[in-house]
């Protein structure tokens, strides 16, 4: 019988689209503790791009050749020494950071969920960076209560849409901002659209906002603080309009300090930055 065939994309070198390369590589073998898995499903992340532009803190130092791949779902097709509680066939998902653009890979089975049957692999791979992220800044960073007044920046991105619907559900006053054209869709959600471009987001709400949720960190987070009420809260969680003015990683990290220096602001304000992989790196 013949080996099954591995390919991976990987980062040739940091920069543009171009960079990717899709390649064959060794068929890795699960080792103790490890079960391997047949990729379903492996989404594209935003994040995706960071890393691939050496923008990302989380892998920073991470040099080419590397395969992508922040999350993956997949069928167990080989189990390791002393992995007891799975077995061939089941379906599992993780959240790697990279190596999951593959045919196949391997997994420590301590970290792997199981995936339900009738879920659809690649619905199931949405929920695994994006949708995490938006539970864990509503319910973790940001310890939301029904009827907060909350502000979301990029409200028509992946986490944008997640932080809606699942904000939504927990009874939250919602505003989205966004570029115009996504008006329909931040209503649909459940949202009041705010157009970035047209809007000043920082006097839509005499008193501020309880929340804001930035992913953005327009003029470096500062006017986010500006629209918070007395006692409000600001959780950053990305940094792409930085990104999309080609600044520096070293000036997105002053961005990010700076937010633990201002912690506690005037008016009992508070900034923090959270990221789901360093809080996966202090919770294991």
């Amino acid at each position: 019988m013949m080996e099954p065939r591995n390919r991976v994309v990987r980062v040739s070198r940091f920069g543009a689209p171009e960079g990717l390369e899709v390649v064959d590589a060794p068929l890795p073998t699960a080792g103790r503790g490890e079960v391997r898995v047949r990729v379903l499903a492996s989404s594209l992340n935003y994040t995706e791009v960071l890393i691939r532009r050496h923008l990302y803190p989380q892998t920073m130092r991470l040099r080419p050749p590397f395969v992508m791949g922040y999350d993956v779902v997949g069928k167990i097709d080989q189990i390791g020494d002393g992995v007891r509680d799975f077995q061939v066939g089941d379906r599992v998902a993780d959240m790697t950071v990279v190596g999951s653009n593959a045919d196949y890979r391997t997994l420590r089975a301590d970290d792997v969920a199981r995936v339900p049957v009738g879920v659809d692999a690649a619905e199931a791979a949405t929920l695994i960076l994006s949708w995490m992220t938006a539970y864990q800044l509503l319910r973790r960073a940001g310890q939301v209560q029904p009827g907060h007044r909350v502000l979301v920046h990029g409200a028509a991105g992946a986490v944008g849409q997640a932080l809606l619907v699942l904000g939504s559900m927990a009874g939250l006053q919602l505003w989205g901002g966004a570029h115009g054209r996504h008006a329909a869709l931040i209503r649909e959600l459940g949202a009041t659209p705010i157009d970035y471009q047209r809007e000043d987001f920082t006097r839509v709400l005499p008193g501020g906002f309880d929340v804001v949720f930035d992913g953005i960190a327009e003029d470096g987070y500062r006017r986010s603080i500006a629209a918070l009420k007395s006692g409000g809260l600001l959780c950053a969680y990305g940094y792409s309009a930085g990104v999309q003015g080609q600044r520096r990683m070293l000036t997105m990290l002053g961005w990010i300090a700076r937010l633990y220096l201002w912690r506690w602001l005037p008016g009992g304000r508070r900034a923090f930055f959270y990221s789901i992989n360093a809080n996966a790196a202090a919770t294991s």
